[in-house]
């Protein structure tokens, strides 16, 4: 009996021994700034070249500038951690580098200027863990200059390094139960930092792709002025709801209780946290938010917003073969064109589109104004396409229909 126990206890020493086997990871297919041919800068005309060119080189001043100014300061680099999304076999991990004081804190619930001055740390080495275990990345060539492969810039496998702007954007190929996870990261100098893993499980047959100004958020997106204003200005506690779309999306989850929620924008990753809080705070169903990158990069500049869309809303057809989408959106950014283009390229992948119309007030930058119409006209498509002002207008309509899919 006791030679048995004594052998218990060996064996138990030994499995706790035993090294934890690191997740591989590689850079993700598409990157932030991918952008589809005819939005590449030597495919535009001569003056459009030449003035984007200049704006990239006064952009790459400032962050030079900004970046001396934070090493006089003593700034130093940090994490700021995305929510990622993925399946049971792949995770997609996104998370920015950028320069803060010592004390600063990620995440942190801040007014959207302060969030587009963010400087960008490049070149930092992020060491990544999912539920404890290390990822294994090898990284080779800039995918954010196009070039090819130069197996002199690959890095060591133990960690990964983030791109000219400081994003990284990984798939890490490991089988993991369905539910939340988390994913710390850490770099020298800094305690680790941890978001939310959403691992969907294999088989659920329905996700929501959703926009996020004027459709969740007001905004007031068509009016320039009073979009930046609410963009960067205003207190982002006092950023009011589309009346009743909270409590739509909460049914839809109700009627698919595992049905995985995307929050697809073309706000700038700068202002990640105010949108998550946003959603947190209002009660909206918790999910990956899929945002845009502004800093205007040498060959790609910034992609446009319905191209954003659209190669975003692809990638997750792609990442979920077998799941049919909900696409909800606004008729003040041209979603329903953009909805339409998916539906058509993925024929019976969409299962309806939800459009909020807004206001004359709302989308014109001069408020109510004879003679303006304040929607767009939709677009034809096989997919049922429901419109209404409110989310309490939306419900009355496409519940039922979605009720009837089940």
């Amino acid at each position: 009996m006791i030679g048995d126990e004594e052998s218990m206890s060996l064996d138990i020493e030994s499995v706790d021994d035993m090294p934890t086997i690191p997740i591989p990871a590689r850079p993700a297919s598409t990157t932030f700034d991918t952008a589809s041919r005819h939005e590449r800068i030597e495919t535009k005309p001569a003056v459009v070249q030449w003035s984007r060119r200049f704006i990239t080189r006064l952009f790459s001043i400032w962050v030079k500038a900004a970046t001396y100014a934070a090493n006089r300061m003593d700034w130093y680099p940090r994490v700021e951690p995305y929510i990622g999304y993925g399946t049971d076999d792949f995770s997609r991990l996104i998370c920015r580098t950028i320069y803060a004081p010592e004390h600063s804190r990620a995440g942190k619930l801040i007014r959207g200027i302060r969030g587009m001055l963010t400087i960008p740390a490049p070149k930092v080495r992020v060491r990544i863990a999912i539920d404890g275990i290390p990822l294994e990345t090898v990284q080779v060539g800039r995918s954010e200059a196009y070039d090819e492969v130069d197996q002199s810039h690959a890095q060591g496998s133990e960690y990964a390094v983030s791109d000219s702007s400081g994003y990284l954007d990984l798939v890490a190929m490991r089988e993991l139960p369905a539910g939340v996870h988390a994913v710390s990261y850490e770099i020298e100098r800094r305690k680790p930092v941890t978001s939310n893993l959403f691992t969907i499980a294999p088989g659920t047959q329905v996700g929501v792709i959703s926009d996020v100004d004027d459709t969740i958020m007001v905004t007031q997106a068509p009016s320039m002025w009073r979009a930046a204003y609410n963009l960067l200005l205003l207190n982002p506690n006092k950023r009011a709801p589309v009346p009743g779309m909270g409590v739509f999306f909460n049914k839809i989850a109700d009627i698919f209780p595992d049905a995985p929620f995307f929050y697809l924008s073309t706000s700038p990753w700068n202002v990640e946290s105010s949108i998550r809080h946003f959603i947190a705070n209002h009660g909206y169903p918790e999910g990956p938010l899929l945002l845009r990158d502004l800093d205007p990069r040498p060959r790609t500049f910034v992609p446009s917003g319905v191209q954003h869309k659209l190669e975003f809303a692809e990638q997750l057809m792609s990442d979920f073969p077998d799941m049919k989408f909900i696409l909800i959106g606004d008729d003040g950014q041209r979603d329903p064109t953009t909805y339409a283009t998916i539906a058509r390229r993925y024929p019976g992948r969409v299962l309806a589109i939800g459009i909020r119309q807004l206001s004359p007030k709302e989308s014109s930058p001069f408020g109510q104004v004879s003679g303006i119409t304040a929607t767009q006209p939709m677009p034809v498509t096989d997919v049922p396409v429901f419109t209404g002002t409110t989310g309490a207008n939306l419900m009355k309509t496409m519940l039922p229909y979605l009720k009837r899919c089940l």
